[in-house]
């Protein structure tokens, strides 16, 4: 609010500023047309406003028409209707009036909507006309309709209503009137008549305006203008009543402080000042689209907006640029134009036209006519020691008044001026070369004669400080001329190109700047060194000059000025200040690409004013009226209005910005192009700079573009601002605009608390699963330590069964070995005693009696037979044959059962080979002899079924 207010005040100081200021009544100012298929809407505008951020608003025949400096945008109304009225309050609303309907146009949720307020009339008061009229009284609305006036306060609605009809309401400060058959005042909520106001409303009243201290200038319809002081009414009698009478006064508005502007239904716009004189008159001749003028509103930046039967206009008040253009097409191109002798003159390429000129008199009554015998390309006028001199395509000629005077009929007068070294002779360039001109002795300028020995076309002719002569020709390049003494003739001719240090052949200019010729090209400009005979770039001229540098033609403004001209853009130059030059552009931005390219033409008139040729007419250029804005901060920010999805189809997020609603963007639809604006109406040269926070990594370069894409942005947060730069000096203060892209739906809060809900749900079911895990593997590893030292356990079990086997085994293998012992002891015992007994046996035999006789056969059969007995005695072998067993594990027992044919000599015989006895022994036990044994042997082998490469003694023992 403090910063509505601020704004509020400096737009107040700046009109008071500016109320001294004088419209000129000489053409008209410049005058900015919007055709129907510009803003593509409706052709009739009814009523004009402008809300607070300096948006303009039109009631048109389809709806609702914005305007931001850039964009046009248009609303319907509910049904469709015709939108008659429209005021902007300075709370964001924008009340409008159509038929059946009132309400009011607000931004909710970043887009303008529309509410109806008819609901809040009393139902007795049915609304069934037009609204015509809508005025704000701070908190107050009034809607006037023809039946009736409806007061919008507090939230309710109440209803005036008079005998007749009502006309049209006007608020003028405070004071509010409405017209019935007669004028009344609302005062405490009645209507008073205004005696005597019968008589001027018989024509109706369309306009009341505030007049000379308190009283008011009204208008009406076919009966002119009237003065009310408060007490009576009194025509005001002046040249504009008339004028007003005769085309049918339609509306007014009071502009600048002292001047009126009256909008017509047959005749345009005139304004007037408060003495009734016409300062301007504004139609369709004269640049304004349609004659008809159906609403009138000023703002404040001195611009008169023009609602009218077809179209909308903008006319920049208190411009130092004033336009005449031939819209009929009577005078052609213009070439060049100068007033001379209370008359201006038109060059064109139709002939030299010309008008009686009257200083300050209005363009309405020039009227141009064609000199005799002039038809044809005009090329230059020129005014040398007050004498007018015509560059023709078919000659050269002196204007007297509206006559012409044949000087030469060398064709093409391109240029033509004074020798620098010789003031009494004029020389000029032609499509044939060089003319010089002398006075005669009346002292008017006469053909002298053609300098000789060149006949180059001359389009541009300088004289340097030496005297030596250069022409330039668009395509015949450069030349360096050196003249006799009587400059008749041409005695030296150097022509140069690029190598000499020009940058091309073609297109080359030369001026004369500040007494130095400079050399004028694409490249830029260029000067001329006299010792070297080079050419250089002109570095501190094309540094201070920027864009201008590449300028195509120079023309002396006088006071140390220069114009510019940069291939249809034109500049003043300020040289007055020693090392500094001071240019400046903008304020003829509107001139760029009007004027006749190459042949462009300003004349100066007067200290301050300049008349400058344009294709289809003159404009009056005045150097002292302007308005002076440097001073002063830009009166509205940049607005950010359309935010759009661009992703794969257009869609609008946002007509406003965020507007202090929240955006945010889908991350799917996350590519945007973000529209902006400066509601700045005025010629100017606009630029934008922006910068995307949290994208950007700097402000962007300065840019006439006023809308930017942003694509395949990341989800965050961002902050967009914005500001613009006026005519290059001006800056606003920036605009922010802060919009969200939305993480996609897979990182969304929901889907993060889903995810969070099925973390924890995971954390608790891995705990749980954790905690069965833990369990079991607890189970495990105690089943497991159980089995372990089970294993352990066993394995010490095993370990000491084994030691236990072991130290049996030792214990058995040491019986075993003490059985073998024993068994082999006993079978050596058995061998011993058999040995013994038939040791015995044979000395039985040599043993003879006392008498020396050997013993009787009886007895030694009987001894014989106790020996016998004692060698085969079974009871011996069944000792063995167990003592064998028990050494043997049944050794015995085994051999029978697979082999039950060995009769028991063989299993003695596989005892004691198992005991691996020798053949001997086994002889001795077995009382056979040696040969028996291998007997013996060899049939054991049989039965045994041994192999023949495999010991018998080794086979039994393996058994």
């Amino acid at each position: 609010m403090q910063k509505f207010f601020r704004c509020l005040l400096i737009v107040l100081l700046s009109a008071l500023s500016l109320k001294a200021a004088d419209i000129k009544s000489i053409g008209v100012p410049y005058i900015q047309n919007f055709s129907k298929a510009t803003y593509a809407s409706g052709n009739q505008n009814w009523s004009i406003s402008k809300d607070k951020n300096g948006v303009m608003y039109f009631g048109n025949t389809e709806g609702l028409l914005n305007y931001d400096g850039k964009y046009w945008e248009q609303y319907r109304m509910p049904n469709g209707q015709i939108v008659r009225s429209v005021a902007a309050d300075g709370n964001g609303r924008i009340y409008t009036g159509c038929f059946g309907d009132f309400g009011y146009w607000s931004y909710q949720k970043n887009k303008l909507i529309y509410t109806s307020l008819t609901h809040l009339i009393p139902k007795a008061e049915k609304l069934s006309d037009e609204i015509w009229k809508i005025h704000i009284f701070g908190k107050k609305v009034v809607f006037q309709s023809f039946k009736a006036i409806y007061s919008l306060e507090n939230g309710k609605i109440s209803v005036l209503k008079n005998k007749g009809n009502f006309l049209f309401s006007y608020k003028i400060g405070e004071r509010f009137f409405v017209e019935d058959k007669g004028l009344y005042e609302l005062k405490n909520g009645k209507l008073e008549f205004i005696a005597g106001s019968d008589l001027i409303c018989k024509t109706g009243v369309l306009s009341i305006l505030p007049f000379k201290g308190n009283s008011l200038l009204i208008g009406t319809g076919k009966n002119g203008l009237f003065i009310y002081d408060g007490k009576s009414f009194s025509a005001f009698n002046t040249l504009a009543n008339s004028f007003l009478s005769a085309f049918q006064l339609n509306n007014g508005v009071k502009i600048l402080g002292k001047y009126y502007a009256y909008g017509t239904i047959l005749n345009g716009i005139i304004i007037i000042d408060e003495n009734g004189n016409i300062i301007q008159r504004i139609n369709k001749s004269s640049g304004l689209q349609n004659n008809t003028v159906l609403s009138l509103y000023v703002d404040n930046e001195q611009n008169l907006w023009a609602g009218l039967d077809n179209g909308i206009d903008r006319i920049e008040l208190n411009s130092p640029l004033y336009f005449y253009l031939d819209k009929t097409g009577i005078f052609g191109t213009v070439y060049s134009s100068v007033i001379f002798n209370n008359k201006i003159y038109l060059g064109t390429n139709q002939g030299l036209f010309y008008s009686d000129w009257r200083n300050g008199e209005q363009f309405s009554n020039l009227n141009f006519k064609l000199i005799p015998n002039s038809q044809g390309q005009v090329w230059e006028l020129t005014v040398i020691d007050n004498q007018l001199l015509c560059g023709h395509n078919n000659g050269t000629f002196n204007v007297v008044g509206d006559k012409i005077e044949t000087l030469t009929n060398y064709s093409g007068g391109w240029t033509i001026k004074k020798l620098n070294s010789n003031p009494n002779l004029l020389i000029q360039g032609t499509y044939t070369g060089l003319l010089l001109f002398n006075k005669n002795t009346a002292g008017k300028w006469q053909f002298y004669k053609k300098i000789a020995n060149f006949n180059i076309p001359s389009r541009y002719v300088e004289q340097d400080h030496k005297g030596e002569i250069w022409v330039s020709h668009a395509y015949k390049g450069l030349y360096k001329l050196k003249l006799s003494a009587d400059y008749s003739a041409v005695i030296s001719n150097k022509y140069y190109d690029e190598k000499s240090g020009l940058p091309t052949n073609y297109n080359l200019n030369l001026f004369n700047l500040e007494n130095q010729i400079v050399f004028a090209s694409d490249k830029g400009f260029y000067t001329y060194d006299n010792i070297s005979d080079k050419f250089s770039k002109y570095n501190v001229l094309n540094k201070a000059l920027g864009s201008f540098a590449a300028s195509n033609k120079i023309i002396n403004a006088g006071a140390k000025k220069y114009w510019f001209i940069n291939h249809g853009k034109t500049a003043l130059a300020n040289f007055s200040e020693a090392g500094k030059i001071s240019i400046d552009s903008n304020r003829f931005s509107v001139l760029d690409g009007r004027m006749v390219q190459y042949y462009e033409n300003i004349s100066k008139i007067s200290e301050s004013i300049y008349l400058i040729s344009v294709d289809d007419g003159f404009v009056f250029y005045n150097a002292n009226q302007k308005i002076d804005l440097a001073n002063a901060k830009i009166l509205q920010k940049v607005l950010i209005r359309r935010i759009e999805d661009i992703t794969d189809k257009y869609a609008i997020i946002s007509e406003n910005g965020n507007d202090g609603n929240a955006i945010e963007i889908k991350n799917s639809r996350n590519n945007v192009r973000i529209s902006f604006s400066l509601p700045y109406f005025r010629a100017a040269k606009i630029k934008f700079q922006y910068y995307l926070e949290g994208y950007s990594k700097d402000w962007s370069d300065w840019s006439s573009a006023t809308q930017k894409d942003f694509t395949n942005l990341s989800s965050g947060t961002y902050t967009f601002k914005v500001r613009a730069k006026i005519d290059d000096s001006l800056v606003s203060d920036t605009t922010t605009f802060e919009f969200t892209v939305l993480r996609p739906w897979y990182l969304s809060n929901l889907a993060i608390f889903f995810y969070f809900v099925i973390f924890v749900s995971a954390l608790i079911m891995g705990k749980k699963i954790y905690e069965t895990k833990l369990k079991k593997d607890s189970q495990k590893i105690t089943d497991k330590l159980q089995a372990e030292q089970e294993e352990v356990l066993k394995l010490e079990a095993e370990a000491n069964e084994r030691q236990i086997h072991k130290l049996q085994t030792e214990k058995l293998q040491a019986e075993l070995a003490s059985k073998n012992r024993e068994l082999a002891n006993s079978a050596m015992t058995l061998v011993y005693k058999n040995e013994l007994l038939q040791k015995l046996s044979d000395e039985l035999l040599k043993l003879k009696d006392e008498n020396g006789k050997k013993l009787g056969d009886d007895q030694l059969r009987k001894i014989q037979k106790v020996i016998n007995d004692g060698m085969t005695d079974e009871r011996d072998w069944h000792l063995f044959e167990n003592s064998f067993n028990e050494a043997h594990e049944s050794f015995f027992k085994k051999l029978k059962a697979q082999h039950p044919d060995l009769v028991p000599n063989d299993l003695k015989l596989c005892a004691y080979l198992r005991m691996n006895m020798s053949s001997k022994e086994m002889s001795s036990l077995l009382n056979i002899t040696l040969r028996g044994i291998e007997i013996r042997r060899y049939r054991l082998r049989k039965k045994l079924n041994v192999p023949h490469d495999k010991n018998l003694t080794e086979f039994l023992m393996e058994l």
